[in-house]
């Protein structure tokens, strides 16, 4: 096994990004230490249960002491409030990143508290389940997914470097853009697929020609796929919509656009265009499996069994 990248690591945030990373951290030998930090003491326990990291503590101040890498996995709204709290413990020479899905915000509320030589660089990685927790986390999660990052000016090369390493030996591939770019990008790709989730399920549940009973029977059609997005981290959601919210309606705006013509071709019985739309997207489909980015099988390309939560 490789030597460790790192002494100390701080994980400030448990749930499923913050325990995947525990997981993949402890299989590849990346420090010879992690702390893990969260607010809620019955999580923390069961971290400590489940022997994601080495000390365990509720003061995520206490928790960044002396570290060497810091990654904050909370929700975007929090992450201000997490930044001042651990400004003052963390080390000159320490690299501070979070997992945050909108990065100009993220960046507006943690940079005016991280001290002089310590090394801000935010992440993205593009990975995840519908599930949260410490139990939810799977060392294989990042295996060639995307970590985006969006470097703040005057971002020193070698840190960057140096974090770029970790998130390969994570299984991630590492892109950097603009955090404007990256928001946008992110609300298309990702923001607003969970929103039209929420939607089209709050739609059924509000029905009141088709029974609860018969949504839930019934499901096995295209609904439940969008189920599983739905029943995404109701916080965190709330916080990307908060926290992204020019990206998403200008994105909202141009989906509302695109659907008006779906529905004029469809109410003037337009089979040509309906025909064009759909062999464009089964294009589209059909570019990301051979991305390597999905796999072609049902459920969104879902394995039909799940992946363990492993200690």
């Amino acid at each position: 096994m490789a030597s460790p990248m790192f002494e100390k690591i701080a994980l400030v945030g448990i749930g499923l990004i913050g325990s995947s990373l525990a997981r993949v951290i402890r299989r590849e030998g990346l420090a010879r230490h992690v702390a893990v930090s969260t607010r809620s003491p019955a999580t923390l326990k069961r971290a400590e249960e489940l022997g994601l990291g080495d000390s365990y503590t509720i003061d995520a101040e206490d928790a960044v002491r002396d570290a060497d890498l810091v990654v904050v996995s909370v929700p975007v709204g929090s992450s201000g409030a997490v930044a001042e709290e651990i400004a003052p413990a963390l080390k000159k020479g320490a690299i501070l990143t979070d997992v945050g899905s909108t990065k100009a915000s993220v960046i507006a509320q943690m940079q005016p508290h991280v001290p002089e030589g310590v090394h801000f660089i935010p992440g993205h990685p593009l990975a995840g389940t519908e599930k949260s927790g410490p139990d939810a986390g799977f060392a294989d999660l990042f295996d060639n997914r995307w970590c985006i990052f969006t470097p703040v000016p005057g971002t020193d090369p070698d840190a960057l470097e140096r974090l770029s390493e970790f998130w390969r030996r994570c299984g991630a591939n590492i892109d950097t853009m603009d955090p404007q770019h990256h928001d946008m990008t992110l609300a298309i790709v990702s923001h607003l697929p969970h929103i039209i989730a929420y939607n089209i399920v709050g739609t059924a549940d509000d029905l009141e020609s088709v029974t609860k009973t018969e949504v839930i029977k019934y499901s096995a059609s295209g609904f439940r796929d969008f189920t599983r997005l739905a029943a995404s981290d109701p916080t965190m959601w709330r916080d990307v919509c908060l926290h992204n919210k020019d990206a998403i309606l200008e994105m909202l705006a141009r989906f509302s656009e695109d659907l008006a013509f779906l529905q004029r071709a469809i109410r003037w019985g337009d089979g040509d265009k309906l025909f064009d739309l759909f062999t464009r997207t089964r294009a589209v489909r059909r570019s990301i499996i051979e991305a390597g980015q999905d796999i072609d099988a049902p459920d969104f390309g879902r394995q039909a069994v799940e992946h363990p939560a492993k200690s």
